[in-house]
């Protein structure tokens, strides 16, 4: 296999005349196709899940049968993403990123249009796939975009939109839903496609490689991470099930990656991987990741149980989290141009840690406020580790693997996620519903230390690089 020996990702990492980006005005339209892409996907997700209720309600099922319209989005994401980013690879980040668009924007109105449960079932799966290209490319197009020493920067602007999209997601759900139909919360996608469609005209567009997709390498991801994520979601619900579709997504994973070891560029990026800058930022990823999943499950628990709160006041105590993680953003992006990414990693998972681990600890007691500071903390945390081990990633990745650094980005996200969530679960199955949450924020809070301190091992080679610049 050949490995790529790639530069630390630091502002003076080998940037070259190629690394100029786009002209203005050009670069603005080619942000706003991205940056708007993003936007679609993430607030998707997030407005769907407060629509679960009435939707079931609609088509008269259960809400165990409701959650498949989550679900069914998720696992077309995680199945899609690396797959996704080998085809950019192969066929042209922009070409791929742009049909991506399209299929999201063309399954939206299918939702719309759904007439039962099934229908919606599918036709949020197709939305997945459309979503998986614009998740897996969309960071790997800002890198062509943007001039080298503008990448830090950028990646924390497209963090704080994200975080921003995600607070928002449940309010704007619950606007639309008392203004008019759930089949609403689709319609708006169509026009935003359309917008983002006509910009995407002036993203860049880096030649494709050529290589071909090994569609048997494809099927065996895609069994993988399926029975992966339906095994973690029935671990406490039916364990013997799950058992067989841990062992199954094991021996998928096993045989994908030998059959793509000998492969100069693999739809795992083993060859990435390879590289230690970056496979510490994929470890320390998805530990943070995990650990800020669990806390978001919990904290609606902790809040609503804990101290008998609405679910209304509850979403007012948890905003200045997504908030804190918007303005930690920029920030941060700026600070990762100047600075070693691995201390600014270690930083961030400390706070964090410390933020949850407070929150976990305080006496309970009937008044909220005290925790705001201690959330407020660790949402600048999260916003602190996120860009400058997002950027890491992104550039300790040669350019032409940047759509698979992209991918791999994206995957270690929800890879912590969804352990984030097996954690709640189980915690939930074995100790209280009074216990559970604040025992999740605890171990929340040892996750993002581990996240912290896998960081520092980043922060010598760092160092050794700025006295070299």
């Amino acid at each position: 296999m050949m490995t790529h020996s790639a530069p630390a990702a630091r502002s003076f990492d080998g940037a070259t005349a190629g690394d100029a980006g786009l002209p203005a005005p050009r670069r603005s339209y080619a942000t706003l196709a991205i940056m708007a892409a993003m936007v679609l996907v993430v607030l998707d997700g997030a407005i769907a899940n407060i629509a679960l209720p009435t939707i079931a309600s609609s088509f008269q099922v259960s809400p165990a049968a409701s959650v498949w319209v989550v679900s069914s989005y998720q696992m077309a994401l995680v199945m899609a993403l690396l797959p996704c980013a080998a085809l950019g690879e192969s066929w042209g980040l922009r070409r791929t990123f742009t049909a991506g668009v399209f299929i999201f924007t063309g399954a939206s109105l299918l939702c719309a249009l759904s007439p039962s449960l099934p229908w919606l079932i599918a036709a949020r799966f197709i939305q997945g796939l459309g979503g998986a290209a614009v998740m897996a490319l969309g960071i790997a197009l800002m890198r062509f975009t943007y001039p080298h020493r503008l990448v830090g920067a950028v990646i924390g602007w497209n963090a704080t939109v994200i975080a921003l999209s995600a607070a928002a997601g449940p309010t704007v759900g619950s606007t639309i839903l008392v203004i008019s139909s759930w089949q609403w919360l689709f319609a708006i996608n169509l026009p935003i496609g359309a917008i983002v469609l006509l910009a995407a005209l002036a993203l860049p567009q880096p030649a494709g490689s050529g290589r071909t997709l090994d569609m048997a390498s494809v099927a065996l991801n895609a069994t993988a991470f399926a029975s992966l994520v339906l095994g973690v979601d029935r671990i406490t619900s039916e364990p013997g099930l799950a058992a067989a579709l841990l062992v199954t997504s094991v021996a998928s994973f096993a045989a994908l990656v030998r059959r793509e070891m000998p492969r100069t560029a693999p739809l795992i990026p083993l060859d990435l991987l390879a590289n230690r800058p970056f496979r510490i930022s994929v470890i320390a990823s998805v530990c943070c990741f995990a650990g800020q999943m669990a806390s978001y499950i919990a904290l609606p628990f902790y809040f609503q149980h804990s101290l008998d709160l609405d679910a209304f006041t509850t979403g007012l105590y948890m905003t200045p989290w997504p908030l804190v993680v918007a303005i930690a953003g920029p920030l941060s992006g700026r600070m990762s141009d100047r600075f070693s990414t691995g201390l600014l990693c270690a930083a961030g998972g400390g706070f964090l840690a410390l933020g949850l681990a407070l929150v976990a600890l305080w006496p309970i007691q009937k008044d909220p406020w005290p925790l705001v500071p201690f959330l407020m903390l660790g949402g600048f945390g999260f916003g602190i580790f996120q860009t400058p081990n997002n950027r890491n990633m992104l550039l300790s990745a040669p350019r032409e693997r940047s759509g698979s650094a992209g991918g791999m980005q994206a995957t270690a996200r929800l890879l912590g996620q969804t352990l984030g969530s097996v954690i709640m679960a189980m915690l939930f199955t074995l100790t209280s519903s009074a216990a559970a949450p604040r025992i999740g924020l605890a171990v929340s809070a040892v996750l993002a230390l581990v996240a912290g301190l896998v960081s520092t091992m980043r922060i010598e080679r760092d160092t050794a690089e700025i006295r070299a610049s």
